[in-house]
């Protein structure tokens, strides 16, 4: 199976990743051009407007990770997946479609920090891309589908425990955002810091990275 699946015409490992880097490229571009130099008339006035811009920088630095922890993760997914076949590629579109919508759900929180629906719309966006993640790499490794039959087991459990811990904490931020806005505003903050840290999967990958 694994000659027939890398032997696709036109639709290679490669393909894929190199789409995904151009999604990411631009969806990440885009959440800069949310924040716009204010429009003042005096010196005076200007520190004042650039501190009334900390919804739209806390919004793009906490989205900006985000799309940095799910660039690496599906990295990595590709760097153990040996071949793809055509239900991954439209796994991977799917994925990638909530990618780009990242720059809406940002600009909605950033004009609206403290807002409960606000919140809702970007904890469902996030949510929305870790399941896809987690459907992309169940189905990737699903009775070693598209691994090498040696992946080991309880990596891949590791794998899929770390990958749901972001779509918990980002329901755990939208119930929050009922009750306190300002707790699930700081949730949001804190729930990159998990996964910029390493952890055991990254020094798994360590050894064979390029």
């Amino acid at each position: 199976m694994s000659t027939e699946l890398a032997s696709l015409p036109g639709l290679t490992k490669s393909r894929i990743e190199a789409l995904s880097d151009g999604i990411f490229a631009v969806a990440m571009t885009l959440l800069v051009l949310d924040i716009k130099p204010p429009a003042v008339i005096e010196a005076a006035a200007l520190p004042r407007e650039l501190l009334a811009l900390w919804p739209r920088c806390l919004s793009y630095a906490v989205s900006f990770l985000m799309l940095g922890i799910y660039w690496v993760g599906q990295h990595n997914q590709f760097h153990l997946i040996r071949c793809a076949d055509r239900t991954l590629l439209w796994i991977n579109i799917v994925f990638l479609m909530t990618i780009s919508f990242v720059p809406f759900s940002t600009a909605l929180l950033s004009a609206y920090p403290l807002w409960p629906s606000a919140q809702t719309v970007y904890g469902a966006n996030l949510i929305a891309i870790g399941l896809v993640l987690l459907w992309h790499w169940m189905y990737a490794t699903h009775r070693h589908r598209l691994v090498d039959p040696e992946l080991d087991d309880r990596m891949n459990r590791f794998v899929i425990r770390r990958i749901l811990i972001g779509p918990a904490l980002f329901a755990l931020a939208i119930v929050l955002s009922s009750l306190s806005a300002v707790a699930s505003l700081i949730l949001y903050v804190v729930a990159p810091l998990i996964y910029v840290l390493p952890g055991r999967v990254d020094r798994h990958w360590q050894p064979s990275a390029h």
